[in-house]
């Protein structure tokens, strides 16, 4: 059971300002970011036995979060091509 911060700014610590500036600026990234945001709290909330759910949602919710996290990574990449 991890307790680690998994936060956009933990993931990316070399990009916050990237973040910063695409949170303000791309409706689109502001989106993932919230969902992002939503389910790594469910999940948090999950493995701090806070909430309870099953291992397939668990898996599920993690699964959510790394396919956010590559979309996030992809338009990082992009936003320091521009």
């Amino acid at each position: 059971m991890s307790h680690v911060s998994h936060d956009l700014h933990a993931e990316f610590p070399n990009d916050e300002k990237i973040l910063h500036e695409l949170k303000l600026s791309d409706a689109h990234f502001k989106t993932v970011s919230d969902r992002y945001h939503d389910i790594n709290k469910e999940i948090h909330r999950i493995e701090s036995e806070v909430e309870a759910a099953s291992d397939e949602r668990s898996e599920e919710l993690k699964k959510q979060r790394l396919l956010i996290l590559d979309e996030v990574a992809t338009m990082i990449s992009k936003a320091k091509g521009a």
